[in-house]
C-alpha cells in the first residue's frame, strides 16, 4: 500500500501524491526536465544536484533501471517528482526498478501529482522551493522560501585525481570537474585522448604541470557565483592565457565568461532536457541539444563573439574568445551522427590543438 505524500510549494499550495524510493522530508528548489527518455540519465546528471526534478513526460519507471544509462556514479537530485510511476518496467536491459533504485540511493520520490501544472507554475514563477512531507501543516513557509544550498560544486566534483585512457591515446587532456557527466571523457577517450579529470579546486601551477595539449572545463550544478568563483576565475584566467586550447562547457562556459568581464543571469525557469533549440549565428542552422542549467551569459564583451544562440530565449549558448585558443558553448556536445549532432566540437578541440 502506497503511502500518501504532499508537496507543500514556498507559496502555501499543496500538491497531494503517493510516496515511492527512499522515506522521508525533503526541500529543495523545484525545477523541470522536458525529457521524454533517459529519467536513469537524469537521475544521476550532477547539475541536477540538491533539486527536484519535475518529470514532464506523464509516464516514469516503464523502463526500469540499467546501469549502462547512468551519468555518473552517484543520485545527485534531492527527489524525484512524476505523474504516474510505472513498477512493472518492460525492458529487456532492465536492471531494477525506479524505486529499488531510489531506494538504494536514499532519494524521495511522489508520484500521482499533476506535473503539468507544477510545470505552468515553475514557468510562471520562475525559481520556487518546495517541500515533500507526509505532514504539509507541519511546512513553516518562511523558512522554505528561504531554502538554500551552497558549495553544490563541491558536492560532485572528483575528490582526487583520476586518468581515464584511450586505447590509442594522441593528446593528453587537463578536465576540470566541476560535476562532469562520465559521457563527455568517454568521447574524449574515444577520439584518442587521454583525460586527467581533476578535482575543480586544482590550481593553475598543478593543471600546467601536467603539459596537457587541451584544458576542458566541464559543467556543473548551480549558481557560477557559488562555487568559490573568485579563486576559480583567477585559475582559468591563468589557464586560458597560457596559449594551451581550452574547451568549456555549461558552468565552465559561464565561469570562463566571468573570468573575461561578462556577466552571468539567472534564467527565468532555466533549459532543462534533451529538446532545446540553439541556432549556429554563422550559419543560421538550427542544433536540438540537451540542456541543464539556470544560468546564462548575459551579453558577450570585446573579448569574445557570439557563436550560438538559444532559438527560443535568444540566451547566449556559445562564445569564440579572440585573443586566446578557447570556445565555449552552455550545451553538452551530441556525437549523435544520425540526427546531425553537434560532435563537431569536440573535432574542433582536437583541430586547436594540432595547431
Amino acid at each position: 500500500l502506497l503511502m500518501k505524500k504532499y508537496l507543500v510549494l514556498e507559496n502555501g499550495k499543496i500538491f497531494e501524491g503517493e510516496s515511492f524510493g527512499a522515506d522521508g522530508d525533503v526541500s529543495a528548489e523545484l525545477v523541470f526536465s522536458t525529457a521524454m527518455v533517459g529519467y536513469v540519465g537524469t537521475l544521476t546528471d550532477p547539475r541536477f544536484a540538491g533539486q527536484a526534478v519535475c518529470m514532464t513526460f506523464p509516464v516514469i519507471g516503464n523502463s526500469g533501471v540499467s546501469e549502462a544509462d547512468l551519468l555518473s556514479g552517484t543520485v545527485t537530485p534531492a527527489a524525484l517528482i512524476v505523474r504516474e510511476y510505472c513498477d512493472e518496467p518492460s525492458n529487456f536491459r532492465s536492471e531494477e526498478t525506479l524505486d529499488a533504485f531510489l531506494k538504494k540511493h536514499g532519494v524521495p520520490g511522489i508520484s500521482g501529482i499533476d506535473t503539468r501544472q507544477l510545470t505552468k507554475i515553475l514557468r510562471e514563477n520562475g525559481s520556487v522551493n518546495g517541500k515533500i512531507t507526509s505532514d504539509p501543516a507541519s511546512v513553516d513557509l518562511a523558512e522554505l522560501k528561504n531554502h538554500r544550498i551552497t558549495d553544490l560544486v563541491g558536492r560532485v566534483s572528483a575528490k582526487s585525481i583520476r586518468l581515464e585512457t584511450a586505447a590509442e591515446a594522441q593528446y593528453k587532456i587537463a578536465l576540470l570537474d566541476f560535476g562532469v557527466t562520465s559521457d563527455i571523457p568517454a568521447e574524449l577517450n574515444r577520439l584518442g585522448c587521454d583525460v586527467y579529470v581533476l578535482p575543480h579546486t586544482t590550481s593553475a601551477e598543478a593543471v600546467l604541470a601536467l603539459a596537457p595539449d587541451g584544458i576542458f572545463v566541464s559543467g556543473g550544478p548551480g549558481s557560477p557565483y557559488d562555487c568559490d568563483c573568485t579563486e576559480i576565475v583567477s585559475v582559468l584566467k591563468s589557464l586560458s592565457s597560457s596559449g594551451i586550447p581550452m574547451m568549456a562547457v555549461g558552468l565552465g562556459h559561464q565561469l570562463l565568461a566571468i573570468a573575461y568581464g561578462m556577466t552571468v543571469q539567472k534564467l527565468p525557469h532555466g533549459h532543462r532536457g534533451s529538446n532545446q533549440p540553439v541556432r549556429d549565428t554563422a550559419s543560421g542552422h538550427l542544433y536540438i541539444t540537451a540542456q541543464n542549467h539556470g544560468w546564462s551569459v548575459a551579453d558577450a564583451n570585446e573579448a569574445a563573439e557570439v557563436t550560438f544562440l538559444h532559438a527560443g530565449d535568444g540566451s547566449v549558448e556559445g562564445l569564440e574568445y579572440k585573443t586566446i585558443p578557447a570556445f565555449s558553448v552552455q550545451f553538452t556536445p551530441d556525437t549523435n551522427e544520425i540526427a546531425a549532432g553537434t560532435g563537431f566540437l569536440y573535432q574542433k578541440f582536437l583541430q586547436k590543438m594540432t595547431k
